[in-house]
């Protein structure tokens, strides 16, 4: 008897702890999608405080990292301590916080600094108004901020037209394909803005440096960590453009190439970060052209 309650309690305890894991993984994969998808808009506005009740706080810094603040008694003096950390990872968040309650913290932040009304609660008196008693109302804050996420997820998913003739396919596949290169470029331009911040302290040591100086092109790390290009577009009636946000260089370059010719320009510039690649470049010759890296030199006056 004891023995299959025992196996019982094992079995569910066991599928208990899987099931949690697995709801940990998919609430992790949702969480980091809404962080990467308002990166740009956190880092703008500076970061954000999402809780702010004592002793309970949680805040979001510019770089989407979080700041967690707890409270707890000392064993040897007996006091209350309160101690902030820093979670870098949305994994690490899920395990702290329900995901629910991280997105509706982020939609009440984000209405309060607009200087938007709140939300209409379930409290007892604005629910006495509505004819609803309070015993009642248990568990309605939670399932809205439950519709809140799913109503978060769903407006990232694909929306496909349906298609009933050639022409109307034909439609419904071009939209997609627009929606998905904006896509693309939204995921290609974090990846540029995520590259300058990582590398910014390092630019600083070896300055401007050219990646490509063509005739109608020339793309530049600069000092400060940051990408910056002109380009010359054939419909441009030779007026120059300039890129300096992430957002503009993505369309005219692949960052796959950009930190790939980066990466041999480097190469080239300095043998001994890549000492496996001599041997690769005497047996290519000279009938290639090479980038060429080289501290930027003043302004000719020929490029705006």
């Amino acid at each position: 008897m004891d023995v299959s309650r025992n196996s019982m309690l094992g079995e569910l305890a066991s599928d208990a702890a899987s099931e949690r894991g697995d709801y940990v993984v998919q609430a992790t994969e949702q969480l980091a999608k809404f962080l990467d998808r308002n990166r740009d808009r956190i880092s703008q506005l500076g970061g954000m405080t999402l809780i702010d009740d004592d002793p309970d706080y949680l805040s979001v810094a510019p770089d989407c990292t979080f700041r967690v603040r707890s409270r707890y008694e000392d064993p040897t003096t007996g006091e209350w301590v309160s101690e902030t950390e820093v979670v870098e990872t949305a994994s690490e968040l899920v395990e702290l916080y329900n995901p629910a309650e991280v997105y509706a913290a982020f939609a009440e932040a984000a209405r309060e600094a607009a200087g938007l009304d709140a939300q209409p609660t379930a409290a007892d008196e604005l629910m006495e108004t509505a004819g609803i008693p309070p015993e009642e109302t248990f568990g309605l804050g939670e399932a809205a901020a439950y519709a809140g996420a799913a109503d978060e997820w769903a407006a990232g998913q694909v929306v496909v037209a349906d298609a009933d003739d050639d022409e109307s396919a034909a439609l419904a596949m071009y939209n997609l394909a627009l929606d998905f290169q904006e896509r693309s470029q939204a995921n290609e331009a974090r990846l540029i803005d995520q590259f300058e911040e990582a590398v910014s302290r390092l630019s600083a040591t070896l300055g401007d440096l050219i990646i490509v100086d063509d005739d109608d092109e020339r793309l530049v790390l600069g000092v400060t960590g940051r990408f910056r290009a002109e380009v010359l577009p054939e419909d441009s009636d030779g007026e120059w453009r300039q890129l300096t946000q992430p957002e503009d260089i993505v369309e005219f370059y692949d960052p796959t190439d950009v930190f790939g010719d980066l990466a041999d320009a480097l190469a080239e510039a300095f043998p001994s970060v890549a000492p496996d690649l001599d041997d690769e470049d005497e047996d290519e010759g000279d009938g290639e052209d090479e980038l060429e890296i080289v501290v930027e030199a003043p302004e000719s006056g020929n490029r705006p």
